[in-house]
């Protein structure tokens, strides 16, 4: 004899998983009304779908941010479409996923995936989960947290980018949040020249020599002077791609001398920036 299922579980059961309606009430029907049998279902339906998509492409999603004290955290939990980025539920799990983060002052995103919730969910079987209440592929697509003395955010009006930036000291906070816009703009690579990732700089100075070589006007220059035009070359690349050397958007300053003329003595130690990308 079929069961009945009153819409009273199948409203419980959508409340303990967050699925949708209809999975609900099949899940509850599969389990003979057994509550903790369907939750399981529910969560075995995300495993396979996690499966079945894992060739999809996650590049819609949520960017959130939090600082506590000293320390800032920035997590993005991304899906396949924008719909689905949309929803308050969605959100609302990233926000949950980014609070384990923070209580748990995960170091890194494969430390956070094993973290558990006060239910003894990981938080990488709660975004499994969360594939089985999308129908898509959902992924714990970046996590990342720095210390300083003083700490801003931006996130993007878009949810789809944002930074984190520390400082060695408090500094004016409109000054902090311009900085951070510009970072999460221009999508620097590093602070400064000195932790620029070294093969990036190689593979740049390599090109640069390469192009000198090249120009028949260079044919007959000596390889000093080939590199010191690489030098330059380099400068400018430094003055696109770091932070502290870039030019602030629409002035001629950098953001070096912007900090200065707030504060002598402040200058940026952390950085972590994250943008989904299509």
């Amino acid at each position: 004899m079929a069961i009945e299922i009153k819409a009273a579980d199948v409203m419980k059961l959508r409340k303990m998983t967050g699925a949708g309606m209809m999975d609900c009430k099949k899940a509850l029907m599969d389990a003979e009304g057994d509550f903790d049998r369907a939750q399981d279902i529910i969560r075995e339906k995300g495993k396979l779908i996690v499966a079945k998509r894992a060739d999809r492409s996650a590049t819609e999603g949520v960017v959130v941010t939090k600082i506590v004290g000293g320390k800032g955290y920035i997590l993005c939990l991304a899906c396949e479409t924008d719909f689905v980025a949309q929803n308050g539920e969605f959100s609302a799990t990233a926000n949950e996923l980014l609070e384990l983060a923070v209580a748990a002052d995960a170091a890194d995103r494969d430390a956070l995936l094993a973290v558990k919730n006060g239910e003894g969910r990981t938080v990488e079987e709660l975004v499994t989960e969360k594939s089985g209440q999308t129908g898509e592929k959902c992924e714990l697509a970046y996590y990342a947290r720095i210390e300083a003395a003083y700490i801003c955010a931006y996130v993007h009006f878009n949810k789809k980018l944002g930074t984190i930036l520390g400082f060695n000291k408090e500094v004016a906070e409109e000054v902090a949040k311009q900085i951070a816009m510009q970072a999460t703009a221009m999508a620097p690579l590093s602070i400064d020249v000195d932790d620029c990732p070294a093969e990036i700089v190689e593979k740049e100075k390599a090109i640069a020599l390469e192009q000198m070589k090249q120009d028949p006007k260079n044919a007959n220059k000596p390889e000093a002077i080939l590199e010191k035009i690489a030098e330059g070359k380099m400068r400018k690349f430094f003055e696109e791609n770091t932070l502290l050397n870039q030019a602030v958007v629409g002035e001629k300053e950098s953001i070096r001398e912007l900090l200065a003329r707030a504060d002598k003595e402040a200058t940026v130690v952390a950085y972590k920036r994250f943008a989904l990308e299509a």
